[in-house]
């Protein structure tokens, strides 16, 4: 059975080092079986949440922007793969805005009691963050770990695995840590393996 994985690109370098960890967890998605589509966030052209609680009422936004199409992809995706670098100590600012939008989510699961994930869906989903950061101080991660099991939650997508790698003003490029991509390519393996055999199941 076909499971399909949204990958969701955090940082603002298309080709930096985020981008070269997330295309090594891509590589074992897909070679555990998925397909994967990659959304660069920060390309996007969406406003930030402006509290209108439009969604209070109706499972959609009052804001007509290119966020629309991204409420079915997440939907309907199977998994996800977020991918970002700490920006400080927290989400950098497009990925962000991105996350909140998501209000319509939370006011159907929780205000409503109206999940717009199935009851099937949830047995499936799981999420996988790959996280850089260049400095090396304790809790660095601690505050995008908490908005990532929000977000999780949120859109029963529950966060499952992470990578996280501090210190990269010292390391400046992760290709020369080839440790670090192999386990990247094996916990994406790992999460599209283990939601290709739930669908199975």
């Amino acid at each position: 059975m076909e499971c399909h994985i949204i990958a969701l690109l955090g940082s603002p370098r298309q080709e930096g080092n985020t981008a070269i960890l997330m295309r090594e967890a891509i590589r074992g998605v897909e070679e555990a079986g998925c397909t994967v589509e990659v959304v660069w966030v920060p390309g996007l052209s969406i406003k930030p949440c402006m509290e209108i609680f439009a969604c209070k009422a109706q499972p959609r936004c009052a804001i007509k922007d290119e966020m629309q199409q991204y409420y079915d992809k997440i939907r309907d995706a199977d998994g996800l793969i977020v991918a970002t670098p700490v920006m400080t100590m927290g989400v950098p600012g497009a990925l962000k805005s991105f996350i909140d939008r998501f209000q319509v989510f939370y006011m159907a699961k929780y205000e409503r009691g109206e999940s717009l994930i199935s009851s099937e869906q949830r047995k499936v989903r799981k999420m996988l963050l790959l996280s850089i950061a260049g400095m090396n101080i304790k809790n660095l991660f601690s505050g995008l770990v908490q908005t990532m099991h929000a977000f999780g939650e949120i859109i029963d997508c529950p966060l499952s695995d992470s990578l996280l790698r501090d210190d990269m003003d010292t390391i400046k490029d992760l290709k020369t840590r080839p440790e670090l991509l192999k386990e990247a390519y094996a916990k994406g393996y790992a999460l599209g393996d283990a939601i290709r055999m739930a669908k199975c199941g």
